[in-house]
């Protein structure tokens, strides 16, 4: 075996640079311990960076300083509905007791701020214990410059996603761009952002202003370097090293050949789960059993490296969820260079306009609800040996007021994507059937049913609208009652197929309530903790509102630092 080229000594190295791992370093290095980060990629940041950067926190001080005061019983109601049997009590009461607590240490310690979500609704408004808002935070817009040179190895906004590589805030400035060619003010906003942004490019070759996750990583990495935290990429871990009871550390890949990590507190895995791991998903994820293919959004880096270091010390991953991955609707983004990138539906499917129909021309969903319950809706819906696939379907109106998927509103031109087949047209939804391989009767008839229920506002067949979630999502115009709903009427007609994809992995390691990483007997391994997509959810699969990923990733990583430095938090609320 090769020897290490060198040695280094910390305190608590960290494995991943997305949301879980820099909360863990940031809070770690506050806490006085020399901490390590090592990111295999180029690039620090992974999934998160190109997430929304919605953290689900209820009880947040953001929330309470608004006025919005919520009784912890409400929130374990609403938990317990949604998890049914496999809600995990003590890790709820851990994560509820200190997602407040993390917040209000980033407020005041890190140069991470954060922004309210308190007309935010939970997924499902009909459920006990739901609330119409004030449990969900996102990390304020952050300067790039803040991070200095190092701003350069932050992963960019996916590209198809964002504008010249501008992010775009969800909320009040994404409406400011789909109004831009309506209202004037809009108009003005949208011009001096993209001015901005080019001035940004020009002097430093990327956009300085970031939002969503890539202002959550920023900030997070900023605070980190400012605390000494050892930042690095090109550094995969290979191995763990175990003593006679416990993780002692790792060694690293570096270009200049193997490090030795001698890690005095333990490790901390959070290398973002199994999106990209095609065995892993063999074993977990059913469709990929039963042969099809699971096309994820998630940061392609994120290939199960954590799960198979936790496992290699004797960790158990989960395999009992009610989904092991974070479902979501994905197109197929051809690429000049001949690759292909995955687009998250996250946005459109609210707006009104459009629907989504399988190969039989038939709805299967309420297409406003979240991108998790769309697919759960189209794998029941999809027969036994068939892909798991849909088509969204819209008007003229419609791609020019909100695009679809990938392709963008006016004034940007459709014919790229109508050249590289991303798009379908067709000037009759007949010949768009048959362009698509759907039915073209029963297509037909499926937006001659949904535009009679869009003129009187009620979607008898799935509900569109019925939940302030849906209605949050959509827009009202006055011209219908309903704002997730109007008649698929001004032709030509177009289409872009959905395929089944995930924001990333439920399924991880078991940890306890600290984010220890547990043994088969379910005794903590002394030394390893896990936080992020590499820990099991606390959400058991379940997807009961946005943020459930990155709010108990955030807080799992910071209740990990603490225990790790020998200052574990309280495991209930105050």
């Amino acid at each position: 075996m090769r020897q290490p080229d060198s040695t280094i000594d910390c305190d608590l190295l960290v494995v991943g640079s997305g949301a879980a791992g820099l909360a863990a370093a940031t809070t770690a290095a506050h806490l006085g311990l020399r901490v390590l980060v090592a990111e295999k990629e180029a690039q620090f940041g992974g999934t998160t960076a190109w997430s929304g950067g919605w953290m689900w926190i209820p009880r947040n001080p953001l929330a309470r300083e608004a006025g919005i005061r919520e009784d912890l019983q409400q929130v374990l109601l609403y938990l317990r509905h949604e998890l049914g049997q496999r809600f995990d009590e003590a890790r709820a009461l851990a994560f509820l007791a200190n997602g407040p607590r993390m917040v209000a240490f980033f407020r005041q310690h890190t140069q991470l701020q954060f922004i309210d979500g308190n007309a935010i609704p939970d997924f499902h408004g009909d459920s006990p214990g739901a609330a119409l808002g004030g449990r969900s935070v996102c990390a304020a817009p952050f300067d790039l410059r803040s991070l200095g040179p190092r701003r350069h190895e932050l992963k960019p906004p996916l590209q198809e996603m964002s504008l010249w590589g501008m992010g775009i805030a969800s909320g009040a400035e994404l409406r400011h761009f789909f109004n831009a060619r309506r209202k004037p003010a809009s108009a003005f906003y949208v011009l001096r952002r993209v001015l901005r942004h080019a001035v940004d490019l020009l002097r430093h070759g990327r956009g300085l202003r970031a939002v969503n996750g890539n202002a959550l990583v920023a900030a997070l990495a900023a605070s980190a370097l400012d605390r000494g935290v050892d930042l690095r990429t090109r550094s995969p871990v290979l191995r763990l090293l175990r003593g006679t009871d416990r993780v002692e550390g790792a060694v690293l890949a570096s270009p200049a050949g193997e490090i030795t990590v001698r890690a005095r507190c333990g490790v901390v895995l959070a290398a973002g789960g199994f999106p990209h791991d095609p065995e892993r998903q063999r074993q977990l994820v059913p469709h990929v059993r039963e042969g099809h293919t699971h096309w994820s959004a998630a940061n392609p880096g994120n290939t199960g490296d954590g799960l198979r270091l936790g496992e290699s010390a004797g960790a158990v991953v989960a395999a009992d969820l009610a989904q092991p991955m974070a479902l979501a609707p994905v197109s197929l983004v051809p690429r000049s260079d001949g690759s292909v990138a995955r687009f998250p539906h996250l946005i459109e499917r609210a707006k009104p306009g459009v629907l989504a129909v399988r190969e039989d021309g038939r709805r299967f969903c309420n297409e406003a609800d979240s991108y998790h319950d769309v697919m759960q809706a189209l794998l029941r819906a999809t027969p036994a040996g068939q892909a798991p696939e849909a088509w969204l379907v819209c008007d003229h109106r419609f791609v020019r007021r909100y695009g679809l998927g990938a392709v963008k509103p006016a004034p940007f031109p459709l014919s790229p994507w109508l050249a590289s087949g991303y798009l379908r047209r067709s000037h009759s939804l007949a010949g768009l059937a048959a362009d698509c391989g759907i039915d073209a009767a029963a297509l037909e008839a499926s937006v001659a049913r949904y535009n009679d229920q869009a003129l009187g506002g009620q979607d008898d067949d799935f509900g569109k609208g019925r939940t302030l979630y849906n209605r949050v999502q959509g827009e009202p115009d006055g011209a219908y009652p309903n704002p997730c709903m109007a008649p698929i009427e001004h032709g030509p007609f177009y289409a872009v197929k959905l395929v089944m994809g995930s924001l990333g992995s439920f399924a991880g390691l078991r940890v306890n309530a600290q984010a220890q990483v547990l043994d088969a007997r379910g005794d903590a391994i002394a030394g390893l903790y896990a936080a992020g997509n590499d820990m099991s959810s606390v959400m058991a699969g379940h997807y009961p509102s946005g943020g459930i990923t990155l709010g108990p990733a955030m807080t799992f990583g910071f209740m990990a630092a603490h225990h790790a430095a020998g200052q574990p938090l309280p495991l209930t609320d105050d």
